[in-house]
């Protein structure tokens, strides 16, 4: 439905939003981001760490554009990668 030129939704069926990513993984982000914090002399480990507990985007470096990169990314998928990694590499099942 048309109204003065301006497109009216249907509000009662389900809309679709299409957003285009790249094919960045989330350890390859990791990685780039902890190569970036190490190249500025942070500890990586507790400003990642500080990132995923507080959600505040300045614990991150824009060196790189890693505060960018790691923003594109869940918190919660974050902590994932990492334990699934831990797991792997430590033989747990």
């Amino acid at each position: 439905m048309f109204r003065r030129g301006v497109f009216m939704q249907d509000l009662g069926n389900t809309q679709f939003f299409r957003v285009e990513t790249d094919n960045t993984s989330v350890k390859e982000i990791l990685t780039e981001v902890y190569a970036a914090l190490t190249e500025k002399g942070y500890n990586p480990v507790n400003q990642i760490v500080g990132y995923i507990m507080s959600g505040d985007p300045t614990y991150i470096t824009s060196h790189k554009n890693a505060r960018s990169l790691i923003m594109k990314v869940e918190r919660d998928e974050l902590v994932e990668e990492l334990l699934t990694d831990y797991i792997k590499n430590n033989h747990w099942r």
